[in-house]
């Protein structure tokens, strides 16, 4: 029996994401959808589905050269966070932070407002905005799993509707006979998921409720709090796990502040160097035609040397401090590396299984349907979810989905259509993205809050699946109204008409 190219080909993540969403364990489950997809490939021969699991697949993973360099940079990036924590930066940090921001909601504003700035790249924000806030959220009682949802929400989504972006850069590579950069520009009112994401953050901190099992897991910090059971922001922000040697009492404020400064500098100037900017090009060409994955290696690692340089001089760790830190960076990135050398393998499990060639060839038959036209953003909106859900990959998703539209117009960019319907290819890609547990970004934001991961996707899908809702009716008003602001405005109202409806429900269940 053939199993490339068929339906079949999306049974090893359904199996993955299935397995991890009722076992809430994440390693079994993903490695069984490893298996499940080799043997498939293989035709159920064990030998040489063994030799395409570990050879094709997750030594082969190992070996890009873009995934070593995003391991790279976890690692360096856990290795900052700690010498941060044993110099005391973050518990200084957290001190002041509790005497500016007084409320929860004001912490919970901080975060997002912080994550909406760091649009650079998903990974640099996700890892880079836990580590800045845990501190400020744990002192306010947020729970964790809040945490992770608020820096996954202000990743991908804010990365798809930032022009100066990794993602931007990966968009426009994916269009062909017309100005890419051009039109995920025009593209950026209609991305309904990503705007309607934001509205749901500021929405639900400002009418101070949550659902679902995120009620559960805030009031279960609340509970922990009360009974004195919460540590403090020193305890939390990491070396919790590591109390010895102790953390500096000469820590201050600028000891978090400075290294988080000069990695978003030298990030940005290793991005734009990957891109040629020092041979010529422009700063915008230089974003769209970066190397993300070496350029945060390069602002990482320069980044890593200033902080060590600078504890130094102030004198608040030795240099043996700052060595041992290093290692126990490390160790605290391994379980977010081994989920993602697994989540990596599955998706190459998925790719050699042709499951993105099936998936391409159902939108083509859509969009071939001209009576279904005006209902096309929605419907590539759904597969874009379904698809991104299924593989863990915004990028893969732009890259099937992106083409087959142009190509159904003809490259007119003059045609709104054609402008909704990469919109909702994109938003639809980020959606799936967000609420998959073997997407990459997902797993960074569980790494940057410091949550158990299937706690972070149990309590983020509820959220991202009625946002993703109130999408799909904006879609398919656009697909005849075609006019981002109406259909906006018309989605913002039913977001926040959507929500107080929820917050009415759940206020009675609790009266009951």
């Amino acid at each position: 029996m053939e199993f490339t190219n068929t339906i079949w080909s999306l049974l090893p993540p359904l199996i993955a994401i299935v397995l991890a969403l009722i076992t809430k364990e994440v390693y079994s489950s993903l490695f069984i959808g490893i298996l499940s997809g080799g043997l498939l490939y293989a035709g159920f021969n064990i030998t040489k589905a063994m030799e395409h699991i570990f050879v094709d697949g997750m030594i082969g993973q190992l070996s890009d050269s873009w995934n070593v360099g995003i391991l790279t940079f976890l690692v360096i990036l856990g290795s900052m966070v700690m010498l941060m924590n044993r110099a005391g930066g973050s518990a200084a940090f957290g001190k002041w932070a509790v005497t500016h921001v007084k409320t929860k909601a004001g912490a919970q504003v901080a975060t997002i407002v912080l994550g909406m700035l760091i649009f650079i790249d998903d990974y640099f924000n996700c890892l880079t905005v836990g580590s800045v806030m845990r501190p400020l959220t744990d002192k306010h009682g947020i729970s964790r799993e809040k945490l992770a949802y608020l820096i996954d929400a202000t990743a991908a989504p804010v990365c798809i509707i930032a022009p100066i972006s990794s993602w931007a850069a990966a968009v426009t590579g994916f269009v062909d006979g017309a100005n890419g950069l051009t039109l995920f520009i025009r593209a950026i009112p209609y991305n309904f998921y990503a705007l309607l994401t934001l509205v749901m953050m500021f929405s639900i901190t400002y009418m101070n409720f949550d659902y679902g099992s995120m009620n559960l897991a805030e009031l279960k910090t609340i509970a922990e709090a009360k009974h004195k059971k919460k540590k403090d922001a020193a305890s939390l922000t990491g070396a919790e796990d590591q109390p010895h040697p102790p953390i500096s009492e000469r820590g201050k404020v600028i000891h978090l502040v400075l290294p988080i400064v000069a990695l978003i500098i030298c990030c940005v100037i290793g991005m734009i160097y990957t891109g040629g900017f020092f041979e010529g090009a422009n700063f915008i060409d230089a974003f769209s035609n970066s190397d993300a994955s070496v350029g945060l290696v390069y602002g990482s690692v320069v980044a890593l040397v200033i902080t060590i340089i600078f504890f130094l001089a102030t004198r608040v760790l030795s240099f043996n401090e700052c060595m041992n830190a290093i290692p126990e960076g490390f160790k605290s990135m391994v379980p977010a590396i081994l989920v993602l050398t697994f989540a990596w393998t599955l998706k190459s499990m998925t790719d050699s299984l042709g499951a993105a060639e099936y998936v391409a060839g159902i939108v083509a038959n859509i969009a071939d349907n001209r009576a279904l036209m005006s209902l096309l953003p929605a419907l590539v909106f759904v597969v874009g979810i379904f698809l991104a859900f299924a593989t863990g990959t915004s990028w893969g998703t732009f890259g099937i989905l992106i083409p087959i539209v142009v190509n159904v117009f003809g490259g007119d960019v003059n045609n709104e259509l054609m402008i909704i319907a990469i919109s909702a290819c994109m938003a639809g890609a980020v959606c799936g993205d967000h609420c998959s547990p073997i997407s990459d970004t997902t797993i960074m934001a569980s790494a940057g809050a410091e949550c158990d991961h299937m706690r972070h996707v149990s309590t983020q899908l509820p959220y991202a699946i009625t946002v993703a809702i109130v999408s799909l009716v904006a879609y398919i008003i656009s697909g005849f109204v075609r006019n981002w602001v109406i259909c906006l405005i018309i989605g913002i109202v039913l977001m926040i008409g959507t929500l107080l409806v929820i917050k009415n429900i759940s206020q009675k269940k609790v009266k009951a």
